[in-house]
């Protein structure tokens, strides 16, 4: 058996799990540093179709991204002048800041809107999908209006025979990330979570 160096990922099979499920256009139920979330790839209209379907959710009520950097954030919205400010304060973390989407993430199937809501998240895991395969559409797993999930016992009953992978990441906080809209001046608090904003609506 070869020993894992020190460069190798502790969740790097994981990743590969992950990535793989992603490529195939599958939706996948990963652990975050807030909640379980549903997840694919918002490239895919199939997959996010699929997402959606799962989630039980309209189309009208959008999908986040979870991205591995300000950076890969930067390149799906127009970013206004406190976007960097905030996600250099708050990212990695609980933080889910809503902009307009650049021409890039104008092309994410997200739901109907023309807006991004991006994150980069503080777990390991996540920002080393996201940072290999791109960027990751995320929802809690839970069915759209009832309880977010946060014990992994929970999950193979509630998605087990619709998703091909899911990765135990323990039992989560169950907090929500705080979600900022940062379209308005100043920006307006669309759900009150982790992270607690000055100077806002």
């Amino acid at each position: 058996m070869t020993e894992e160096t020190s460069t190798t990922s502790p969740h790097a099979d994981q990743v590969e799990q992950v990535i793989a499920a992603l490529t195939r256009g599958e939706v996948v139920v990963i652990p975050t540093d807030t909640v379980y979330g549903l997840a694919a790839d918002p490239s895919s209209p199939d997959a996010m179709r699929r997402l959606f379907e799962l989630k039980e959710r309209p189309e009208g009520v959008p999908v986040a991204v979870l991205v591995a950097s300000i950076e890969q954030a930067s390149a799906l919205v127009t970013a206004p002048p406190m976007f960097h400010a905030l996600a250099e304060a708050h990212w990695p973390g609980a933080l889910t800041m809503v902009a307009q989407g650049s021409e890039v993430g104008a092309r994410l199937h997200l739901g109907k809107v023309t807006t991004v809501g991006v994150r980069v998240p503080d777990h390991d895991l996540i920002r080393a999908c996201a940072e290999a395969f791109g960027p990751i559409a995320a929802t809690s797993a839970n069915r759209h209006g009832e309880p977010t999930i946060v014990d992994p016992a929970e999950l193979d009953a509630a998605f087990g025979n619709d998703v091909s992978v899911i990765i135990d990441g323990g039992v989560l906080d169950g907090t929500a990330s705080t979600v900022v809209d940062l379209l308005s001046d100043p920006p307006t608090v669309l759900r009150q979570g982790v992270v607690h904003l000055d100077h806002t609506n």
